[in-house]
């Protein structure tokens, strides 16, 4: 039997007819499907070309399309004997009764969903809905932040990837804002410094303050292997899991070890990569690994332990142009509200860091303020 395929239309305002009515006219169906219609109208005319007429289709079309169907299907549809009145074969009528027996059975859940897919059209033609795509670093605070924003007509599109991926979708017109985070005072010689500052450019892109994150090492519940900081993981020689390349937990790792002087083979399972923060938590909880990097809700979601070893700065971009779009508008007055700051502070591992407010690169970033080498 060939795969069935759903679709929708739209059409005018509904007159909210009852069920049973809806299911007594093909015309009002409450799932379309272009072949019932046309045979449904060869069985009501009795001919092709009245049928094609009471469609407001031409001959030819209708002809056209019941051929090309019986083709598709490899059943005959029409009965086709020259001067006789057309009829439905035994299939096509077998095929008109199955529909219906499948519309009067699936009724409820059918209205359900085109009422669902309506609810969900109507932000496109509400006028006082904005649409942000958001390309970002995984965070927890972003999920909620989409769930509050939404609730005052402003819909988020989060695409979650690496944060230089993020910022390189910001700068190829993918998205409007790239979600990025740095260490809370970076070295204006670090790996972050080496990694944005080619893809963020003063003049051209602007900071919109997000929130402030504390980072740290997920262990077991009750940190059985007493494991205090990444010089305890490579000297018990623990099993470690690791983010991927161009997200901003591994460029953190990185900048860690090398500010104690760790070398990345000595941590078993530094090649080791996950998606995110709630996969590297469902690694250790799982007992695949003994610590990773991650924030705090997603050892407490696990019920891990953390231990904090990093403060970070959370950060949206945008390109200087876009500060007064009314999308970005409505995420900068909703991140600036007191209900969405609390909704923040609520989170372990978060508190409010210049929320909404637009920072420059230059006042924010060290590395643009660095004298030029002689």
């Amino acid at each position: 039997m060939p795969k069935i395929e759903l679709s929708y239309s739209w059409g005018p305002e509904p007159s909210n007819p009852s069920t049973a009515d809806v299911l007594k006219q093909r015309p009002q169906a409450l799932l379309r499907n272009p072949l019932m219609d046309l045979l449904q109208a060869v069985r009501e005319k009795g001919s092709i070309a009245a049928a094609a007429k009471s469609l407001g289709l031409s001959y030819r079309h209708v002809w056209g399309e019941l051929k090309k169907w019986e083709q598709r299907l490899n059943q005959n549809l029409i009965v086709w004997e020259k001067g006789m009145p057309a009829e439905l074969s035994e299939f096509a009528s077998k095929l008109l009764w199955a529909e219906r027996q499948a519309q009067a059975r699936l009724a409820a859940p059918i209205e359900s969903l085109m009422a669902e897919i309506e609810r969900t059209f109507a932000v496109a033609f509400d006028p006082q809905a904005h649409l942000l795509t958001l390309y970002a670093s995984h965070d927890d605070a972003l999920v909620r932040l989409r769930e509050s924003a939404a609730q005052n007509a402003l819909h988020l599109d989060i695409r979650f990837c690496g944060s230089v991926d993020a910022i390189r979708a910001l700068n190829e017109g993918r998205c409007e804002i790239a979600g990025f985070h740095t260490l809370s005072q970076p070295n204006g010689k670090s790996l972050s410094a080496e990694t944005y500052k080619p893809l963020l450019k003063p003049g051209l892109h602007k900071l919109i303050g997000f929130a402030k994150r504390t980072q740290g090492l997920l262990v077991k519940a009750g940190n059985p292997l007493n494991v205090q900081s990444l010089q305890d993981v490579v000297k018990g020689r623990f099993r470690y899991v690791n983010r991927g390349l161009g997200t901003g937990t591994r460029l953190l790792l990185d900048e860690l070890l090398i500010n104690q002087g760790i070398k990345p083979e000595q941590l078993l399972g530094y090649d080791r990569q996950e998606l995110s923060h709630s996969a590297v938590a469902t690694s250790i909880a799982s007992g695949q690994a003994d610590a990773g990097l991650a924030i705090e809700s997603a050892a407490l979601a696990t019920g891990l332990d953390f231990i904090p070893l990093a403060t970070e700065n959370y950060w949206l971009a945008c390109l200087k142009s876009a500060l007064d779009s009314p999308p970005v508008l409505a995420l900068r007055d909703h991140l600036v509200s007191p209900s969405w700051q609390n909704n923040l502070q609520d989170m372990p591992g978060y508190q409010p860091n210049q929320s909404g407010q637009v920072q420059s690169l230059r006042q924010e970033l060290p590395w643009w303020n660095l004298k030029p080498r002689k």
